[in-house]
């Protein structure tokens, strides 16, 4: 073994940490040092779109009583015109206790920023590190890509990527665990990722799945009580966090749910729908209704066909492929979500470092997803300037938006069918393993 695979974690967190600093001076050129009375740096009202510097996190010192260092949905609601209001965020539980301990020794929303990325950094250093082991030197993905320096601290994305990557970690690399009590680890952690932001909720089932399966290959008889293990441990996790703020605060609690259901796919939300259903739509009202119709709908039919096809693959290989189905399940909600932030795609890298997918397809997916991440920021800043965005910075966030929708669209086959592939030049492997097994991911 080289001295480069021997030390790769650790080369990896480095790398990693490299482009962490370029993360934060990037989003840092949007602070003071001239700050209202309300700790509002002029230069993010001036700059944030103009230089492509905006993050959500400096955006919401203001607007959610962070400010304030209230505690988050304790106190809060959601008034009748859709504001939140009394602590109330738009995010799940935990990404709001994550919010305000980085309000905690801040008093204006540069301090803000440069807490909540001292507090979200050890979660991409344990990504980078997980990936590594996992993936090898695909791990370049995450690291050394443009996609960790433009969104690492653009929103609170970083401790839910870890634990949807530590949960294929525990399932895949502690062998000895059964798995049966690897499974409820990973249904524990991708219960607490569900607290920070939705989406591992989604790779329950596929776990669930595999916990199935499992027993069926190897005792004869399908392993119910497993499956059912780890669909009881997502959810009472689930529950579990939850419990206290909706007890404590129900009217806040429950307010951060009805604002996302209440969310519009407008031009904020770089979505297929705006792009291509809006413009052929007059009435609102009605692009809206449909939306809200097909959205879900079609979101629920690529979770079925995503989970019929991996199905298929154990009846033809013995087993279930459910790292594949689980990115296939994501890039199915990615697509037809009302919202498709830029980044959104820190939740998708993984999948492109634990199987493989070709390389001119991803290195396309993230050219598109740039495209959006600075297009759509200078076309803000071009319609407030009274610029005309045509041919200029609209054309990007158009070729940004459908080239992410293509991408996804392939990914969706490409990841079913990468869990199904052996890896034949890597000898010895697990024959429970599920990334080993059926994965092509090499470890080189």
């Amino acid at each position: 073994m080289s001295a480069v695979r021997r030390h790769l974690p650790l080369i990896a967190v480095v790398l990693a940490a490299f482009s962490l600093v370029l993360a934060y001076l990037n989003k840092a050129r949007c602070t003071g040092p001239v700050f209202s009375d309300y700790g509002r740096s002029e230069n993010f009202d001036i700059y944030k779109n103009q230089i492509v510097c905006y993050s959500d996190i400096q955006l919401l010192w203001l607007g959610r009583d962070i400010d304030r260092h209230v505690f988050p949905f304790i106190h809060g609601g959601i008034s009748p015109d859709g504001h939140l209001f009394g602590g109330t965020v738009e995010y799940p539980v935990l990404s709001g206790v994550l919010m305000w301990l980085g309000a905690i020794p801040a008093s204006n929303d540069a301090e803000f920023l440069f807490y909540s990325a001292l507090l979200l950094s050890p979660f991409a250093l344990a990504t980078a590190w997980m990936l590594a082991k996992l993936g090898g030197h695909r791990v370049l993905l995450f690291v050394a890509t443009p996609a960790l320096i433009l969104y690492g601290f653009h929103n609170w994305e970083l401790p839910v990527v870890f634990t949807a990557v530590a949960a294929i970690f525990v399932v895949t690399m502690a062998q000895s665990w059964s798995i049966r009590t690897r499974g409820v680890a990973g249904a524990v952690l991708l219960g607490i990722g569900t607290c920070l932001k939705l989406y591992p909720g989604i790779f329950v089932l596929p776990l669930a799945l595999y916990v199935l399966t499992e027993g069926k290959k190897r005792n004869g008889h399908w392993d119910f009580r497993g499956a059912f293990a780890v669909a009881g441990a997502a959810v009472s996790t689930v529950l579990a966090i939850n419990a206290p703020f909706a007890l404590a605060g129900f009217e806040g609690w429950r307010a951060s749910f009805e604002f996302q259901s209440l969310r519009r796919a407008d031009i904020t939300t770089n979505s297929i729908w705006y792009w291509g259903l809006r413009p052929r739509i007059d009435d609102v009202t009605e692009y809206d209704a449909i939306v809200d119709m097909l959205s879900p709908a079609l979101i629920l039919a690529s979770f079925a066909v995503a989970t019929a096809v991996g199905w298929w693959i154990y009846r033809r290989s013995g087993t279930f492929p459910w790292v594949g189905v689980s990115g296939a399940m994501l890039c199915g909600f990615l697509l037809f979500h009302k919202v498709h932030s830029p980044q959104f795609a820190l939740w998708l890298i993984p999948f492109f470092i634990l199987l493989r997918v070709p390389w001119q397809l991803i290195g396309a997916y993230l050219l598109a997803d740039i495209a959006v991440g600075i297009g759509v920021f200078r076309y803000f800043y071009d319609l407030g300037a009274g610029i005309d965005p045509a041919g200029g910075s609209e054309l990007i966030t158009q070729v940004g938006v459908w080239g992410r929708a293509a991408g996804l669209v392939l990914f969706f086959a490409f990841f079913l069918r990468a869990s199904y592939v052996p890896d034949e030049k890597r000898p010895n492997v697990p024959a429970e393993n599920p990334l080993n097994s059926y994965s092509p991911v090499r470890n080189t």
